[in-house]
């Protein structure tokens, strides 16, 4: 096998990802301390055309060098909203029918390994009984439109924005720590996502 060169990887100029489709995913960062893994999760979204990155609270905003230095240039490619209060940019996904979705280790979580499939369940039960349906329907694609929430590097995701979330994901780990960084949360969860809508996509299309 040989290495592709950097001109055969068909990248796309910062003009064609703004037009180019999107994966219909929000990521939001909730009080994330380290604008390197600000920057790390912008490379993440750009990687996989993520729609938009919503930075809340604490997390630091572009235009930053420590941003840049590990987004390289992903802050410029990915649309991004800064919102003071995490709850006020969840309240405005659910205004535009996202499910929303904290990545945390709480009781009752759904295992990220679980997400789309029969043992998927989320805490609003009106959603709840959507998902289902997709579900039934092997339209796991259905949970599109949606949001996922990523937290402080040391609190996690606030109690408060839990609350408000349509459910909780959790990437089962075996370790003694039980912890990873945020950017390689974000980094795996993302991909989780993406590849659900990937499997339903024709080929000539992705």
């Amino acid at each position: 096998m040989r290495k592709l060169k950097t001109i055969e990887m068909q990248r796309l100029s910062v003009e064609e990802f703004k037009d180019a489709p999107k994966l219909p995913l929000i990521v939001v960062l909730d009080d994330v301390r380290s604008l390197y893994n600000v920057g790390s999760v912008f490379r993440t979204c750009d990687a996989f055309r993520v729609e938009a990155v919503y930075l809340c609270g604490i997390t630091g905003t572009p235009p930053n060098a420590e941003i840049h230095k590990t987004a390289l240039g992903g802050e410029d490619s990915v649309d991004w909203r800064y919102f003071e209060k995490t709850e006020d940019a969840v309240q405005e996904l659910h205004d535009r029918g996202y499910f929303v979705y904290s990545i945390e280790q709480v009781e009752g979580s759904t295992k990220l390994f679980e997400l789309g499939n029969s043992k998927f369940t989320i805490h609003n039960s009106k959603l709840a009984d959507a998902v289902d349906t997709a579900i039934e329907n092997r339209q796991s694609e259905s949970i599109f439109p949606c949001a996922v929430i990523f937290g402080n590097e040391v609190k996690g995701v606030k109690q408060s924005v839990v609350d408000m979330s349509d459910g909780c994901l959790e990437i089962p780990q075996f370790g003694t720590k039980h912890s990873l960084n945020v950017s390689v949360t974000a980094g795996i969860v993302v991909w989780e996502f993406a590849k659900m809508k990937l499997a339903k996509q024709p080929q000539h299309q992705q």
